[in-house]
C-alpha cells in the first residue's frame, strides 16, 4: 500500500525586541543565567503583564510579508501547563483571535511554483530553557517571556524536501523584514513538525505525530523522512499510529518518543483576564507597511533585470539580508555589479565560512570594497593583488587605496613604458615566438613570465598579453 504524506509545520520565531513581550526585562543572548529577569518573568503574585507594542509591529511586518489577512481585533489567551521552565504554569498566547490568518509561501517543486498556505500567525511569549546532565537539571529564565510569533502552515506540505524548501524560504522572508535574525543556532527560530500518512485518494487525515524543537533544517528533513518510513511500516503491519510527541536524535538518526500527544483540551485555554483586547488600526498597519524593506524575491528580480546578474548569483546574494544590503551599498558607490557579486560570493564568503563569522563581524565595509573593485576594473591592481588587499580589509578595515599606495602594489599600465620591454623580450626569444605560432601556448606564458620578472610582478597582465600578441603578429 502506498501513502500520501501530509506535513504541517509550526515555526517559532523570536522577535528582535529590546525587552520581553509582557515585561520590561532586557532581551540578550548569552547572558549569565537568570540575570535578564524580573518579578513578572518569575510569575510573582499580583504582577500584571503589559503588551510590547513594538513586538506587535514586528509581527505585522511578518504577516504582511506572508500575504496574510490582518485580524484587527485580537486578544490573548492562557495556555495552561506545568513545567520547570514556566514559573507561571501558563503561557500567554493567542489561541482564538490570532494576529493574522490565510497567507502563503511559494516553493519550487520540480520546476513548478507551489503555494503552501499559512494558516495563522500568533504572538506569544517564550518559555525558559532547561538543561539536563550530570545528575542535575538547570533552569535559565532569561528566555522566559521573550516575544515570539508562531507561524503555522496549512497541511499542504507533501514531502520532507518540500518542508525543507518551505522553511528555507520562510527564514529568508522573515529575515528580510528585519523582525528577527532567525538564527537557529541561537534558538531564535525553532521548528515543530507534524506528519501523518493516508492512503492515496483518501479524504480523512491519518493520525499525526509531532516532532518538537528541531533547530536545523537538515534535521527537520531527516526527522520527517525517518517518521515517514516509521509510520508506513506501522500501517503496512495493519497497526495504528499512536498520537505522540517525539524528538529527533541525531546520533541514532531516529525520532524518539517523548510523551503521548496532548490535545487542546489538556491546555484548558481561556481568555487572558489581565490583558484587554488589542485593536490594530488601519493607520498602524499602513505605518508598518510603509517601513517594509524590499523583499528577497523583489531583489532577485531587480538584480537580474537591472544589473544583468544570473538567477543563480541573485539567489546567492539574497541568502541573507546583510549580504544583499552590503551588495547594494557597494554598487551604489559605483562598483561593477558582477565583480562585486563575485567577491561577495567567492573570497569573502570563503573567509566567513573558514572563520565562522558573519559579514558584519568583519572590518570590511562597502566603501572599501567599492574602492578595491574600481581599482581592479580600471587596471590599477591585479586580481592577485586584490586578494592581498581584501584580506587586509577584512581583518583590519584598512583603506583599500591607501594600502595599495603605501605598499606600492599598483600595476604598471603604462603602454609607452611596457611596449619597449615587450619588444626587447621578443628580440631575445625568437624560438618562443616560433613555438607559439606552432600552437604551443606555454610559450606565451614563458614570455609573460619574463616581463613579470623584469617589472617585479607589477605589469598589467591583460595589457602585456595584448602587447605580446600584437607584436608577435607583426613578426
Amino acid at each position: 500500500m502506498n501513502f500520501e504524506t501530509i506535513i504541517g509545520l509550526e515555526v517559532h520565531v523570536e522577535l528582535k525586541t529590546k525587552s520581553k513581550m509582557f515585561s520590561p526585562s532586557p532581551v540578550s543572548y548569552g547572558a549569565e543565567p537568570n540575570i535578564d529577569t524580573n518579578v513578572i518573568d518569575w510569575g510573582y503574585p499580583g504582577v500584571l503583564p503589559k503588551p510590547n507594542h513594538h513586538a506587535y509591529s514586528l509581527g505585522l511586518m511578518i504577516a504582511t510579508a506572508l500575504h496574510m489577512d490582518i485580524n484587527q481585533v485580537t486578544h490573548f489567551d492562557r495556555k495552561n501547563y506545568f513545567y520547570p521552565d514556566n514559573p507561571k504554569a501558563y503561557q500567554i498566547t493567542q489561541a482564538f483571535e490570532p494576529l493574522a490568518r490565510d497567507g502563503y509561501i511559494e516553493i519550487n517543486v520540480d520546476g513548478k511554483v507551489k503555494k503552501i498556505g499559512v494558516a495563522e500567525i500568533h504572538v506569544e511569549e517564550d518559555a525558559g530553557k532547561n538543561t539536563h546532565g550530570d545528575g542535575y537539571s538547570y533552569v535559565d529564565l532569561n528566555r522566559q517571556g521573550t516575544a515570539l510569533v508562531e507561524i503555522v502552515s496549512k497541511p499542504e506540505v507533501n514531502s520532507p524536501e518540500e518542508a525543507y524548501q518551505y522553511l528555507e524560504n520562510l527564514r529568508k522572508i522573515v529575515q528580510f523584514t528585519g523582525a528577527s535574525d532567525v538564527k537557529m543556532e541561537e534558538g531564535s527560530m525553532r521548528v515543530d513538525c507534524n506528519l501523518s500518512l493516508r492512503p492515496f485518494g483518501a479524504d480523512k487525515f491519518g493520525t499525526k505525530t509531532e516532532i518538537k524543537n528541531i533547530n536545523s533544517f537538515n534535521y527537520a528533513r531527516s526527522a520527517l523522512s525517518y517518521e515517514e518510513t516509521r509510520q508506513a511500516e506501522i500501517l503496512r503491519r495493519g497497526e495504528e499510529v499512536a498520537p505522540q510527541t517525539r524528538r529527533w536524535d541525531e546520533p541514532s538518526k531516529s525520532t524518539i518518543l517523548m510523551r503521548s500527544k496532548e490535545g487542546s483540551s489538556d491546555y484548558r485555554y481561556f481568555p487572558e483576564p489581565d490583558i484587554p483586547p488589542l485593536k490594530i488600526s488601519d493607520q498602524w498597519i499602513k505605518k508598518v507597511q510603509a517601513k517594509m524593506p524590499e523583499a528577497p524575491q523583489e531583489r532577485i528580480k531587480r538584480y537580474v533585470k537591472d544589473l544583468s546578474l544570473t538567477e543563480y548569483d541573485a539567489g546567492v546574494l539574497t541568502q541573507t539580508k546583510e549580504m544583499s544590503d552590503f551588495f547594494d551599498a557597494t554598487i551604489k558607490l559605483g562598483a561593477d555589479a558582477k565583480q562585486t557579486a563575485n567577491y561577495l560570493m567567492g573570497d569573502i564568503s570563503g573567509y566567513l565560512n573558514n572563520e565562522k563569522l558573519d559579514l558584519l563581524d568583519t572590518k570590511l565595509n562597502p566603501e572599501n570594497l567599492a574602492k578595491m573593485v574600481k581599482m581592479i576594473t580600471n587596471g590599477t591592481i591585479s586580481s592577485k593583488i586584490a586578494k592581498q588587499v581584501l584580506n587586509e580589509m577584512l581583518v583590519s578595515g584598512t583603506d583599500a587605496q591607501e594600502y595599495v599606495e603605501d605598499h606600492q602594489l599598483a600595476q604598471n599600465s603604462n603602454e609607452e613604458e611596457l611596449l619597449p620591454m615587450v619588444q626587447a623580450i621578443l628580440d631575445e626569444n625568437q624560438q618562443s615566438i616560433e613555438d607559439f605560432k606552432n600552437g604551443k601556448d606555454r610559450a606565451l606564458k614563458f614570455l609573460m613570465g619574463q616581463i613579470m620578472k623584469q617589472t617585479k610582478g607589477k605589469a598589467n597582465p591583460q595589457l602585456v598579453t595584448q602587447l605580446l600578441l600584437a607584436e608577435i603578429k607583426k613578426r
